[in-house]
Order: structure tokens, then sequence, then C-alpha cells
């Protein structure tokens, strides 16, 4: 599957917001973001490994405000940015699940694999043709 553009690299700053996206698993549309920590980026679904409700306080809001972890706004569960394991709350030890991502050519992709793939929404078709 073809790489789907999320947005220009600088939008995504080390522990600053992160940006959203769709992706469809089994016919369902899943939420999924895409965030910076340490240089690097990270993407996972965004669904808290407690109970499978959206982490961001704010839309596009993942890390706590010291901006080393990322936190679930129901149930305080805190992550690893990078790994996605759950360091702190209610799920310590489980992980959120990693999404590949890449950076090139001052872009951000979400890199599709089984079993996620992408979705047919406005907001996906519009990024594809930033692309």
């Amino acid at each position: 599957m073809a790489a789907q553009f999320l947005c220009p690299a600088e939008t995504l700053v080390d522990g600053g917001a992160g940006v959203r996206f769709t992706v469809e698993f089994n016919a369902r549309q899943l939420a999924a973001f895409a965030v910076r920590f340490d240089g690097a980026v990270h993407g996972y679904l965004n669904q808290c490994a407690h109970v499978p409700m959206e982490l961001d306080w704010q839309e596009g809001r993942f890390f706590e405000s010291s901006g080393l972890y990322l936190i679930c706004a129901t149930h305080g569960a805190m992550y690893e940015p990078d790994s996605g394991l759950c360091v702190g709350g209610p799920c310590r030890g489980a992980s959120l699940t990693k999404l590949r991502v890449e950076e090139r050519e001052g872009k951000i992709f979400w890199v599709p694999e089984a079993p996620y793939r992408p979705a047919q929404t406005a907001d996906n078709a519009q990024a594809g043709r930033a692309a």
C-alpha cells in the first residue's frame, strides 16, 4: 500500500501537538495520530491500552505538560512516546498500537501495514492530495 501523506515535517515539534488521521481495520474506521519526540516521529492508534478511548485531552494534544509522556485524558495512563509502553496508570506494562510513520523530504507519511489500511475519509483524501 502506498504511503499516505500526513503533514509537512515542521508541523510536528518535540513534545508538541500531534497530527490525527484515520485508519481502517476490519471495515471500521479508527483514529490514529503521529507525534514527534526526541527528534523522531512516532505513530499510534488513538486508543488507550486500558479501555479503547481516544487519548488526546484536546484535539491533537497527546503529551502531558512536561512533553515527556503521552497521556490518556480519560484514565491518566502515561506512555513513553517512542515505544508506546505504558509506564504509569491502570494499564502499566501494556502498549499503544504502533503504526509505521516516516519522515522524508520534509514530509511526514503513514506507511500502511496489514491489518491497517487507509480509510476513505474526507480528511485522508485531502491529505493525500496535498502530497
